[in-house]
């Protein structure tokens, strides 16, 4: 198996497009056609993971956060970054990061978190916009379902939790054929009146080349009449952070100790409670701070996340508790989430979790 079979298959859980602007997933350092003699699953690639992957022979690395995140200019040995990319290149260890991606998918970083809370009724906090193509296409009455099925075998057509969705209407299409044509019906020189479906799908951004293709394979006609529409919409399945209920309302001092609990913290920073029962809950892996007024116009009753600034306590102004509970603590359980897809979809194959405590914070007390 190659690197690169690894590869496609964490894209397709979170497709490269999905990171945001200022982040760096992909294949950071290694070759994408190397065999891959094992896959080391982590939080943050610095060098005693890599020195870990040596030793279990591993030569792919699979991070969350990526250890090149703005521009090298030198490469000594004077940093912890240089030395982990030294050391990788030297030992032949490719390093894939899949960071924002992975964050801003329904099923990915904040769900573990949101279901280690028991949160119920869970949706996207904030989706994102401009994630969606329609697809409009001609196709003769006969073979609409045909083409339907490959539509949605590409993926096509899912809406939340509902999948093969889709439009048809009927109606005359017509043509006239050229010469040095093949027409799948009519004659050359001759207009040809044909029954057709006006066949409506809508499919995520990254998806077009493979929902062209499969369209393309399944239409019978020579030149297919069809047109990408960009779709406005939010994404109900793409965007940041995870919202939802708890199964019943609880004391706030009681969730605090749960989540102190569950995440394993020796501490947690957070705004002054309100001496009120809590039920609506809302959370971010990592630096989350951009999401507190998104909180409060959900009007969630907590917001868990990490990384929030001095000044950006006073941003919830008392309409919620806004808990820090630091950035390692709140994505902790993300190589497990990258560990049991990747031994899913490669049973046979050898896919480790690293042992490798990567957490750069320590607290005295």
């Amino acid at each position: 198996m190659k690197i690169q079979d690894v590869i496609n298959a964490l894209e397709k859980l979170a497709n490269p497009f999905l990171q945001e602007s200022y982040d760096n997933c992909g294949l950071l350092t290694g070759n994408n056609q190397w065999q891959c003699t094992g896959v080391l699953c982590t939080l943050d690639c610095i060098e005693k993971v890599v020195d870990e992957a040596i030793t279990k022979k591993c030569n792919l690395i699979v991070a969350h956060h990526p250890i090149i995140f703005s521009g090298l200019k030198k490469l000594s040995t004077n940093h912890y970054v240089e030395r982990t990319i030294i050391k990788a290149i030297k030992n032949d260890i490719a390093i894939y990061a899949i960071h924002t991606n992975l964050d801003n998918i329904k099923h990915g970083v904040n769900k573990i978190i949101a279901d280690k809370l028991g949160l119920q009724n869970q949706q996207i906090l904030s989706s994102k916009a401009k994630q969606l193509i329609k697809l409009i296409v001609f196709v003769p009455i006969d073979y609409t379902n045909k083409l339907k099925d490959a539509i949605f075998n590409a993926g096509g057509g899912n809406i939340g939790n509902y999948n093969e969705c889709s439009y048809s209407t009927e109606g005359i299409g017509t043509f006239k054929a050229s010469e040095g044509t093949n027409p799948f019906t009519g004659k050359i020189g001759e207009r040809h009146n044909e029954k057709e479906t006006k066949l409506e799908v809508i499919f995520p951004v990254w998806l077009q080349n493979e929902i062209i293709e499969a369209m393309k394979n399944a239409h019978p006609y020579e030149e297919i009449a069809y047109d990408l529409i960009a779709v406005e919409n939010q994404y109900q399945d793409v965007g940041s952070g995870i919202i939802g209920n708890l199964p019943h309302p609880k004391d706030e001092k009681l969730f605090l100790a749960e989540i102190k609990d569950i995440f394993g913290l020796q501490a947690i920073k957070h705004t002054p409670l309100l001496g009120k029962k809590i039920e609506k809950i809302a959370v971010c892996g990592g630096s989350g701070s951009f999401l507190i007024n998104k909180a409060k116009a959900a009007k969630t009753d907590f917001f868990i996340t990490s990384d929030i600034k001095y000044h950006e306590f006073f941003e919830v102004d008392d309409a919620l508790v806004l808990a820090d509970i630091g950035h390692w603590e709140s994505e902790q359980f993300t190589p497990n989430l990258l560990l049991e897809f990747l031994q899913a979809k490669f049973p046979t194959f050898a896919v480790l979790k690293s042992e490798v405590y990567t957490n750069p914070a320590r607290y005295f007390f």
